[in-house]
């Protein structure tokens, strides 16, 4: 079983993350939630609380779930097409030039086991999904 970071220690950093990838000030955040800056300093700092409907309202505002806020979620659900990098697409554009692992070169043969590797786990991913489908008669 996974231990939850408690939400008032973690929304704080996620949220202060975000707004700095995001490149948005204090203020403006401010505005969206209809406080006043030192609210979200204070929220960023762990010091205060936020409600559900600024969680509803940072959820829209930044694209991610309440879960993702809360630590319930530790991954980003949202990623646009432009940042999803096709795997097969990359490995096969890759293959005649240098790839490398932590700075080492691989050569082609250990790229070429690295794609098969990749394929088999997708291959296999297909299998479950579609035996799920013929048992259950959906997709997930």
């Amino acid at each position: 079983m996974s231990k939850l970071t408690p939400p008032s220690m973690d929304i704080g950093s996620r949220v202060s993350n975000l707004r700095l990838k995001n490149k948005i000030s204090q203020e403006e955040l401010a505005k969206r939630l209809n406080v006043d800056r030192s609210s979200i300093s204070r929220l960023e700092n762990g010091k205060r609380k936020v409600s559900t409907d600024e969680l509803t309202i940072l959820s829209k505002f930044f694209n991610k779930s309440s879960d993702y806020f809360l630590g319930i979620d530790q991954t980003s659900k949202c990623i646009s097409p432009k940042d999803s990098i096709d795997l097969k697409t990359l490995l096969d554009g890759n293959l005649n030039t240098n790839m490398n692992y932590d700075g080492d070169n691989l050569t082609r043969e250990q790229a070429e086991r690295l794609k098969l590797a990749m394929t088999q786990i997708f291959w296999e991913k297909r299998q479950k999904e579609r035996k799920r489908t013929e048992k259950y008669g959906t997709d997930k």
